[in-house]
C-alpha cells in the first residue's frame, strides 16, 4: 500500500499548528499569547492584511536583489530574529539553535536578556548576537551584561522600552505559569498528553535566566528569576538615563517599543542610533495602535536621520515588503521562528527563515522591485482603520 506523505508546510500558519501539536498548551500560550483580550494582537494581524502594495509591470526583475545595508553591514534581507525569551521553555536549547539557523542563513540573531543560554555560548556555537536589554530595579544586572556583550562581539544594543510593567497576559494566567511554576489540573493533564516535552524537561531541567549572573557558575535566585518574568523593571527610567548607557556601550543604540512620532523626535534629539516601532506583539497594551498604522509617522518624524525598523505581527514575507514600502529598513521576526523551534528545532527555524526569504522575493518579483530600493519607492496604500 502506497503511503500517504504528510501535507508540505507551506506558510507560517502551518507552522504555528504543527507547534501547537508539539508543545504543551501552557507554552504554546505563552509563545501565542498577547495581553488581555489580545485585540492588539489581532489588530496588528488586521493593520498589516489592510496594507496594498501597487505592482509595477516591465520591469526587468530576473534578478532580485533582497539586501539592504544596517549600520554598515549588508544583511542578505530585510528581515532579523527578534529578541524572544524562554526560548528554552520550547527546546532546550532553543536561543543556540535558532542562534545557529539564523547564521546559517547570514541572518541577525537578537538575544534577549530573557534567554536561556549565556551571550558566551551563542556567541561561540553561531555569531555574537544584538542584545536586548531590560533594565531591571537592579541595573547591576545590565551592566554586568553589557560588558559580557562588548567582550563577546556584540555588535548592536536593543534596549525594550515598553514594559515598564508585564502586561496582563491572561492565558498564562489561566495556566499558572509563574515563577515558581504552580501548573492548574488542566495543564497536569495536557503536560501527560507531551511524553517528548516532559522527557527533554527532565533530561536538561527548566530553563533558567542564566543571564541574570555574570559568573558562569553564579547561582541566579528565584525572585531574581520571577522578576524577570513579570517584566519587574526599573520604572525610573528615563530619556536621561540613555546618558547612563551610553558610558557604558559604545556600538549603535536602538530603542524598541517605540510608537509615537514626538518619542521618535525625542530619540533623534538624544542620538540614538536606531528604533524599532513595535507594540511588543500586543503582549503589553491591548489599547495601543498597530505598529505597521505607527510606523509611517514615526519614519515621517525621523526623516532619514536613523534607521527605522519594526516588528509586530509580521507573518509573511509579503509582510516584510509591506513594512518596508512603509519606511521599515527591515523587520525583526517573532512569533514564526518560534513556531518554527517547536514544530522542528533548528530545522524548523531554517525552514520558516527560508519561507519568508522566498515569499519576499516572489512579492518583489510580482510588484516590479527589483531591489529594496524599489520596493521602498512603490506606492503603498496606508492601513486605515476599519469601518
Amino acid at each position: 500500500m502506497t503511503q500517504l506523505l504528510a501535507p508540505a508546510l507551506l506558510n507560517v500558519e502551518d507552522y504555528r499548528r504543527q507547534a501547537k501539536r508539539r508543545v504543551p498548551g501552557f507554552v504554546f500560550d505563552y509563545v501565542d499569547g498577547a495581553a488581555d483580550a489580545e485585540h492588539c494582537a489581532r489588530r496588528n494581524r488586521d493593520a498589516l492584511d489592510r496594507v496594498d502594495l501597487q505592482p509595477r509591470v516591465l520591469r526587468d526583475t530576473s534578478v532580485v536583489d533582497t539586501t539592504v545595508e544596517v549600520f554598515g553591514r549588508r544583511w542578505p534581507q530585510p528581515f532579523a530574529v527578534a529578541p524572544t525569551g524562554f526560548n528554552g521553555l520550547v527546546r532546550p536549547g532553543g536561543d543556540v539553535l535558532i542562534a545557529r539557523a539564523a547564521q546559517q542563513q547570514g541572518i541577525t540573531f537578537v538575544q534577549s536578556t530573557a534567554s536561556n543560554a549565556r551571550l558566551e555560548q551563542v556567541a561561540e556555537e553561531a555569531a555574537p548576537p544584538w542584545l536586548q536589554l531590560y533594565v531591571m530595579s537592579d541595573r547591576s544586572i545590565a551592566e554586568q551584561l553589557l560588558r559580557r556583550a562588548q567582550r563577546a562581539g556584540c555588535e548592536a544594543l536593543v534596549l525594550t522600552v515598553d514594559v515598564p510593567i508585564s502586561g496582563h497576559r491572561e492565558r498564562d494566567i489561566r495556566n499558572g505559569f509563574a515563577l515558581p511554576f504552580r501548573p492548574t489540573l488542566r495543564t497536569l493533564a495536557n503536560l501527560m498528553g507531551h511524553p517528548r516535552w516532559l522527557a527533554q524537561v527532565a533530561r536538561h531541567g527548566m530553563p533558567q535566566f542564566v543571564n541574570l549572573s555574570e559568573s558562569h557558575t553564579g547561582a541566579v535566585t528565584t525572585q531574581a528569576q520571577a522578576a524577570l518574568l513579570s517584566r519587574a523593571m526599573d520604572r525610573s527610567l528615563v530619556w536621561d538615563s540613555l546618558d547612563w548607557l551610553r558610558r557604558l556601550w559604545p556600538g549603535p543604540l536602538l530603542i524598541k517599543g517605540l510608537l509615537h512620532p514626538d518619542d521618535a523626535f525625542e530619540a533623534v534629539r538624544r542620538g540614538v542610533d536606531g528604533l524599532i516601532v513595535s507594540n511588543h506583539g500586543g503582549r503589553q497594551l491591548d489599547a495601543a495602535p498597530a505598529a505597521v498604522q505607527a510606523l509611517p509617522a514615526v519614519v515621517q518624524a525621523v526623516n532619514g536621520r536613523m534607521p527605522v525598523f519594526m516588528d509586530s505581527g509580521i507573518r509573511s514575507g509579503t509582510d516584510v515588503a509591506r513594512a518596508v514600502a512603509l519606511g521599515a529598513r527591515a523587520v525583526f521576526v517573532g512569533r514564526p521562528v518560534l513556531y518554527g523551534l517547536a514544530a522542528d528545532g533548528e530545522a524548523g527555524v531554517a525552514a520558516v527563515l527560508t519561507l519568508l526569504a522566498e515569499q519576499l522575493a516572489r512579492t518583489m518579483a510580482l510588484t516590479g522591485a527589483a531591489d529594496i530600493g524599489a520596493l521602498s519607492a512603490l506606492k503603498t496604500h496606508p492601513p486605515s482603520q476599519p469601518a
